[in-house]
């Protein structure tokens, strides 16, 4: 029986995708948390394994030709671990490409806009309204293409897979983006139906404990950490 896989996680969309994924497929795998917050992400260590010191990363001791291999960025593990046990990634070529697409839209734009609406609706120092205002009408929009999406399928993809559990971390904290589910009816559907996944929910509990004992809108230190002090520019998760 081959070692479990290492996981180097922090409880944020981009780390849930990573936890949600292996739960999905039930194979063994251990947390080594990140704490963003405190800078481990900076450590030499952990840099060796994700060098833009962004969370989440893996090790799998049992990678192609049966030698360790070390992955970082989110949508990258996702396709590994997609080809590698043959669940949530397709293999045929039509159907996979349908699933990458949703991964890449969501890696190049629903990641970053809801981000940016994140962070301006409850960390930047003061108010800003153009900030604001500008990133919570693009995740509105973004919210409306998959919304538009959704209409004739039940998944971003077709079947369940990767391109789901991307996106679905990112909606979580949605009303902290501005927007409301109640104007997105075929996302909404979507987003409850993926969210009661037994996988899902052990996914997002992963670390759930170690999240809470920091407020990052109040700890001075674990913002500088996160959102850059002239030291650490933008350290936060990947």
């Amino acid at each position: 029986m081959s070692a479990p896989i290492e996981l180097y996680y922090w409880p944020t969309p981009n780390g849930w995708k990573i936890s949600i994924m292996l739960e999905e497929l039930g194979i063994p795998y251990e947390v080594r948390f990140v704490d963003i917050g405190k800078g481990e992400q900076f450590e030499p260590a952990f840099l060796q394994i994700s060098p833009n010191n962004r969370m989440p990363a893996i090790v799998d001791p049992d990678g192609p030709e049966g030698r360790s291999i070390s992955i970082f960025e989110s949508g990258a593990i996702l396709q590994y671990l997609g080809r590698k046990f043959g669940r949530f990634y397709p293999g045929d070529d039509r159907a996979r490409t349908e699933v990458d697409q949703w991964l890449f839209w969501q890696v190049g734009g629903l990641g970053p806009m809801a981000g940016q609406a994140h962070h301006f609706h409850q960390y930047a120092p003061e108010p800003i309204a153009y900030a604001i205002d500008r990133y919570t009408a693009e995740v509105r929009r973004l919210y409306g293409v998959i919304d538009r999406r959704l209409a004739d399928r039940e998944y971003l993809g077709g079947a369940y897979s990767i391109a789901d559990i991307a996106c679905v971390g990112w909606i979580v904290p949605y009303e902290k983006q501005g927007q409301n589910l109640a104007n997105f009816l075929h996302l909404k559907r979507w987003f409850d139906a993926v969210l009661a996944r037994p996988a899902v929910i052990r996914g997002m509990a992963v670390g759930r404990q170690e999240r809470e004992r920091t407020d990052f809108a109040k700890d001075r230190k674990a913002r500088a950490m996160l959102f850059g002090d002239g030291d650490h520019p933008r350290a936060d998760s990947e």
